[in-house]
């Protein structure tokens, strides 16, 4: 699988990249910072957040904390403050709680955590169990009420949406909500939607991954429910698609001066859309992926033009 780096090198630009990081890290963003409302609350969210699969998961694995911690001052120094994480992403969770604490940014944070844990044999989940993990994820961070606790890919939501519940009522978490990446999923989401009283859902959504508008994205406007986007790189698809193409000089009329950023004003830019969170672990990444957070966003004729784009290339 082709990574971000590695797509820029095969284009000629490694060097390039390497003049990128101390060149975004000193520069101003154009305009205003993004945000957001919360439908449930009115709480605003800066559109850009950060992610802990992938690259980010096997750094935390890896122990490297310095280049984690880099990369988390980095989101807040530009205005984020939304980092998603789960407990089985590896070490992500215990690493950025412990750098959370380390740097004392525990208030600044808008903590996403995720729930799952398996039954077994077709069982329902061990609500003990389920609610140890809870309590896990609340400690790592050292704050309560942990901002978002999200079933993850929806797993026994009888058993877990219902812990997650009474730990809103009793104040120890203040949103909730589920996730999928998985369209087969899809359908059962809507449903969950229709049913449940969801503060927030989590799915993947791209500039060539488009299917969450069919249904999902509506009903998510018509509920007041909250979007978490997943994947608005493709994981590593759209990398390889725009290898060895240069951003069209259209796009930079919306401040999309990088793929990145291209990328990112794209998933943003839906209205039913709250944050977008990339996974990374390269400080030099998240400034740009930052970037995509200020100025303006693609209007409905520059979304349409993007798409249009992207599929007349190579897949």
């Amino acid at each position: 699988m082709m990574t971000r780096r590695e797509c820029l090198a095969l284009a000629g630009q490694a060097g390039a990249a390497l003049a990128l990081a101390p060149r975004l890290l000193g520069a101003q963003p154009q305009g205003e910072l993004i945000k957001r409302p919360i439908p449930a609350t009115g709480e605003e969210l800066p559109i850009i957040g950060l992610g802990s699969s992938a690259t980010f998961s096997a750094a935390a694995r890896e122990e490297d904390y310095e280049t984690l911690r880099s990369v988390l001052e980095a989101m807040l120094a530009k205005g984020g403050t939304v980092f998603d994480t789960a407990p089985s992403y590896g070490a992500s969770e215990e690493v950025a709680g412990r750098i959370v604490n380390q740097i004392g940014a525990q208030e600044r944070i808008f903590w996403a955590t995720k729930l799952n844990v398996a039954g077994r044999g077709g069982e329902s989940a061990d609500r003990a169990a389920a609610r140890r993990q809870v309590e896990t994820s609340i400690e790592r961070l050292g704050r309560e009420p942990v901002d978002l606790i999200q079933v993850h890919n929806l797993a026994d939501m009888q058993t877990q949406f219902s812990i997650l519940r009474e730990y809103k009522q009793e104040g120890r978490v203040r949103y909730i909500g589920t996730t999928t990446t998985f369209k087969p999923q899809y359908e059962a989401l809507e449903q969950c939607m229709l049913e449940e009283p969801l503060d927030f859902i989590g799915i993947d959504y791209a500039v060539d991954n488009l299917s969450a508008e069919e249904r999902i994205f509506p009903i998510a406007q018509d509920r007041g429910i909250a979007v978490m986007v997943y994947m608005p790189f493709g994981r590593t698809r759209l990398w390889q698609r725009v290898e060895g193409v240069e951003v069209p000089e259209w796009a930079r009329e919306f401040g999309a001066e990088t793929w990145a950023q291209f990328f990112l004003k794209f998933a943003a830019s839906h209205p039913a859309v709250t944050v977008v969170t990339p996974a990374t672990s390269r400080p030099h990444h998240m400034e740009d992926n930052m970037q995509a957070a200020y100025g303006r966003l693609p209007d409905e004729a520059e979304r349409r033009r993007m798409i249009e784009f992207i599929e007349s290339l190579p897949s």
